[in-house]
């Protein structure tokens, strides 16, 4: 974030905790700063995306892309002149096909000074990382600043978690947990942090 341009992308299996990462980095951001666009995809065409995108910058929809990209490009501006930065998260981004991640990349050519007035975050499944090392998105890819694979937890990792969920929800020792269980989560749920809670509400309403 710090660069303030770019793509930055997340990937990791369903229930590794992207959404869950992003959340938490958006609490510690200051909200006056920021103007962040979200949305969560589905396969959309590259011209429904840029809709989406409009739409979650709060920018009136217009038949004519090309009004639609000023428009865009009008709103940035004018945040930026105001001081605030400008950031695109788009969630489930393994659905999208490739000439919508290309319509991504052509709204990261908006820029001031040879400075991008917008930064986006990719998150998605872990099949993304196969989809951009295709050749087709290689300038996609050469903007990607910075990027990171949510592996599961290890077995330590997952009894450090169960035990962390449980005294912030104020768990004092009971009920008891034997150490033998910790092992057995880790096994059923392959160190998944939306598995292990699952599992783990389970357990307790028994």
């Amino acid at each position: 974030l710090a660069q303030e341009e770019g793509f930055i992308g997340v990937t990791g299996k369903v229930g590794a905790g992207k959404t869950t990462l992003i959340e938490r980095s958006w609490a510690q951001l200051d909200r006056w700063a920021y103007l962040v666009a979200r949305i969560d995809t589905t396969q959309v065409s590259p011209d429904d995306l840029l809709r989406l995108v409009a739409l979650r910058l709060g920018i009136d929809l217009s038949d004519d892309k090309a009004t639609l990209l000023r428009r865009i490009e009008a709103l940035l501006r004018v945040q930026v002149t105001a001081g605030r930065r400008c950031l695109l998260i788009v969630d489930e981004v393994q659905t999208l096909p490739l000439p919508a991640l290309e319509e991504l990349r052509m709204l990261s050519n908006f820029a001031d000074k040879g400075h991008a007035l917008m930064q986006t975050i990719l998150l998605g499944q872990p099949q993304f990382r196969a989809t951009l090392a295709s050749a087709d998105l290689d300038q996609l890819r050469q903007r990607v600043l910075a990027s990171y694979h949510l592996g599961p937890l290890s077995e330590s990792d997952t009894r450090a978690y169960v035990l962390h969920r449980l005294r912030a929800a104020g768990w004092q020792e009971r009920p008891v947990w034997d150490e033998a269980a910790f092992p057995r989560v880790f096994r059923h749920t392959d160190g998944i942090p939306r598995r292990i809670n699952r599992l783990c509400g389970r357990i307790l309403l028994q």
